[in-house]
């Protein structure tokens, strides 16, 4: 059955015209009334959403708009285990792209693109907010594929100073402290498996084509950030978080 992402207030048994993107998708899909699709809102769990997902029957097709009876609402989540927040490196081209759905695929909480001091890609102002809201698509797509109904949250790129003096993600709950692991190349990194505890949200650190910069990684092994490896194999820099994402989020 089709998905699509709905992030307005879904309620059974009544009509919603559906938000412009997901007309769209409909559309395109070429859709009648009487078709049977999925309506899911996305937002994150504690932002006051009913979460799950909702059956919804095609009424209406016009030339740009699709109106929806929405149908019964099931009480389904897919997400990982736990909550696994990147703070990524930007990549070159469209590796960041993959990067973004591979990593929604897979379970990420969030997102944060990070201006890492060898970044061949720098974004600030206007051409930012457009990557920032392009990257919050792919993540939306991707939640579509997978089944997931709740989409992660892309943030603002920053500099790894700007969200360490932010601490962005610092958790709320003393009893299940944020773990920080960073994925660096230093003789003396540890093995992913020995790094991470048995539960509890982890921030993972990685950098951009080239690494993070020393001045970056020793602020933030100062910061309390713990140097992990995954073995003697250089991996690509869109490649090494879904490592350890896939580690830590699947099975």
């Amino acid at each position: 059955m089709p998905r699509f992402h709905c992030p307005v207030s879904l309620v059974s048994g009544e009509l919603v015209d559906l938000p412009a993107g997901a007309a769209r998708h409909v559309q395109v899909l070429r859709l009648q009334p009487g078709a049977v699709i999925t309506l899911f809102s996305g937002a994150a769990e504690g932002a006051g959403a009913i979460g799950g997902e909702f059956d919804a029957t095609v009424t209406r097709m016009g030339r740009s708009d699709v109106q929806v009876l929405v149908g019964a609402h099931y009480a389904i989540e897919r997400e990982a285990p736990r909550a696994v927040h990147l703070l990524a490196g930007i990549t070159a081209n469209e590796r960041m792209d993959w990067l973004v759905e591979k990593a929604t695929e897979l379970g990420m909480a969030s997102l944060t693109p990070l201006l890492a001091g060898r970044s061949v890609l720098k974004l600030k102002g206007e051409r930012g907010d457009k990557k920032r809201a392009h990257w919050q698509a792919v993540a939306v797509a991707a939640c579509e594929q997978c089944g997931r109904n709740r989409v992660p949250v892309v943030h603002e790129a920053v500099s790894l100073a700007e969200w360490l003096a932010a601490q962005s993600f610092a958790s709320a709950d003393p009893a299940e402290p944020m773990t920080r692991l960073v994925l660096s190349l230093h003789p003396e990194a540890g093995a992913l498996r020995e790094a991470v505890p048995d539960h509890g949200p982890i921030t993972l650190l990685s950098g951009p084509e080239g690494g993070l910069t020393p001045a970056e990684e020793a602020a933030a092994m100062a910061a309390g950030f713990i140097p992990v490896t995954l073995g003697p194999r250089v991996l690509r820099a869109e490649t090494a978080p879904l490592a350890v994402l896939a580690a830590l989020t699947l099975g």
